[in-house]
């Protein structure tokens, strides 16, 4: 008795290691004992026979490249050679592929001899919200180019596939523009230091593509555009304190016709730079008091029968930014408020859900998808909002399409997004501030639902999946106690 007792438990040990083995979770997942031993310097990744996609497909190769290392992390020789056993894996596209390689990689496992293994297994996946976002804040404070690349890696880990890229904002404008090289050389923290350039951008969206992850980028107005006043005279509204300017400034100055032919320019520019066909336009948290004060915008006001309606002069400024987009060929995403102040905007523009409890943004959602909207949700997953203990149960839990409507509403969500908004973030604090607590909505916003639902079922995987990503050099924060077979070196 006792000794079948010590088999089984045996038996449920291998088998666990399987399941913990990939994060997030397949649609499908079954697996058993029976498992292949791997050896490195016969292992290789090849193209089948029927693939569309063959040598010489960069975004492959690369990958092969990558997972190779990613797979046999002790292991440094180049020497690959053909190997009895077989695993196949099937993708409609090439960014599928991309996802299929990084579940397998998280299959494969160490004895304590250092072997590696691979249990016999059959996957067939999905994800189950075709955008899963995460938004890092290079204005609040400044992220090296480096600490972007890594953070895009992480994301591969996790398969998200969008960097939203909030690039500028009131406090710095570091996006060195060739048009408008004034804003980043007077609105970033430094002119030569803390920008980036049109190589580093470049540099950022070629890694992300190997990744397979689109870079959506971010330039917000009418509010938080207080650095981009510094390099571009006239596009701010000047502040009057009664008859006088105060000598601050507001949002843009949605009055003057040289508003729209900068952006034109800047819009234009930005659609060149950036391949993605979506463009976020913010449109969020405008601040009204200083229009209010302006003499010129109360003119405005009256001529265009506003009133005294400043909801009305926003969705007219957002509008023309929206038809400037457009007419370059991009898809707009923008914050709520512009959907909350009744703007007219294209059908095809996504809202993006930043605000809210659960109550007030699953209202929204009913009430943006009824209008025929796409949507974004981002409430629940602001991620730099910290709290001791065990936080990432909260991103866990979120149920995106726990609201009412129809079927056909539930289809308008088109996915979410992690936000880490700057003022307490840099390149000191970024990955464990991010890492493991994003892994939480990414797995919710890849796997199905259903299978997914306990918390206490996924903290051990999750854990599991923490140590992997601490053994690929990311720096994830432990979420209790315990430890990793190989822990952080701290170098």
């Amino acid at each position: 008795h006792s000794l079948s007792h010590v088999n089984l438990l045996v038996k449920v040990e291998v088998i666990l290691h399987t399941v913990e083995g990939v994060w997030p979770l397949p649609q499908s997942f079954t697996s058993s004992t029976e498992r292949y031993p791997l050896n490195p310097k016969a292992f290789y990744f090849g193209y089948g026979r029927q693939s569309a996609a063959q040598q010489d497909c960069s975004v492959l190769d690369a990958a092969f490249k990558r997972y190779f290392s990613l797979i046999f992390p002790d292991y440094t020789s180049d020497n690959l050679s053909v190997s009895a056993g077989q695993a196949s894996l099937n993708a409609e596209t090439v960014w599928g592929a991309l996802r299929g390689l990084e579940t397998f990689s998280q299959l494969v496992y160490q004895d304590d001899f250092g072997t590696y293994f691979v249990n016999k297994t059959e996957i067939d996946d999905f994800p189950r919200f075709q955008f899963r976002g995460i938004l890092l804040d290079t204005s609040r404070h400044y992220l090296p180019v480096q600490a972007i690349l890594k953070t895009l890696d992480a994301m591969a880990y996790s398969k998200f596939n969008v960097f939203h890229w909030h690039i500028v904002d009131d406090p710095s404008f570091p996006y060195q523009s060739r048009t408008f090289p004034d804003l980043s050389s007077t609105g970033a923290f430094h002119p030569m230091t803390h920008i980036y350039t049109q190589s580093d951008v470049r540099r950022v969206i070629s890694h992300a593509r190997l990744w397979g992850i689109r870079v959506l980028p971010e330039f917000d107005s009418p509010g938080h555009t207080q650095s981009w006043g510094k390099g571009q005279s006239d596009l701010l509204t000047p502040c009057y304190r009664g008859s006088t300017p105060s000598g601050t400034f507001g949002p843009v100055n949605p009055v003057l016709p040289s508003t729209y032919q900068f952006m034109a320019r800047l819009f234009k520019e930005v659609s060149s730079v950036f391949p993605d066909s979506y463009i976020h336009l913010g449109g969020d948290e405008v601040d009204f008091s200083c229009w209010k004060s302006n003499p010129d915008v109360r003119a405005f006001m009256q001529k265009m029968g506003f009133g005294g309606d400043f909801t009305k002069l926003e969705a007219f400024y957002m509008e023309k930014i929206v038809n400037i987009t457009s007419a370059l060929k991009k898809t707009s995403i923008v914050w709520q408020d512009v959907f909350d102040y009744h703007e007219r905007i294209p059908k095809d523009t996504v809202l993006h859900i930043w605000k809210g409890t659960p109550a007030s943004y699953k209202e929204e959602l009913s009430r943006m998808t009824k209008a025929g909207m796409r949507v974004l949700l981002a409430a629940p997953w602001y991620i730099n909002h910290i709290a001791y203990g065990q936080d990432w149960r909260n991103y866990y839990t979120v149920q995106p399409l726990n609201f009412s409507g129809t079927e056909e509403q539930k289809k308008l969500v088109i996915g979410g997004e992690v936000c880490m908004w700057g003022e307490y973030v840099d390149a000191t604090n970024l990955t464990p501030r991010l890492w493991p607590r994003a892994s939480a909505a990414a797995e919710r916003l890849w796997s199905d639902e259903k299978q997914t639902s306990s918390v206490d079922e996924a903290f051990p995987r999750l854990q599991d999946f923490r140590c992997k990503l601490v053994r690929r050099g990311i720096r994830a924060e432990p979420l209790h106690v315990g430890h990793c077979k190989h822990e952080y070196q701290g170098v």
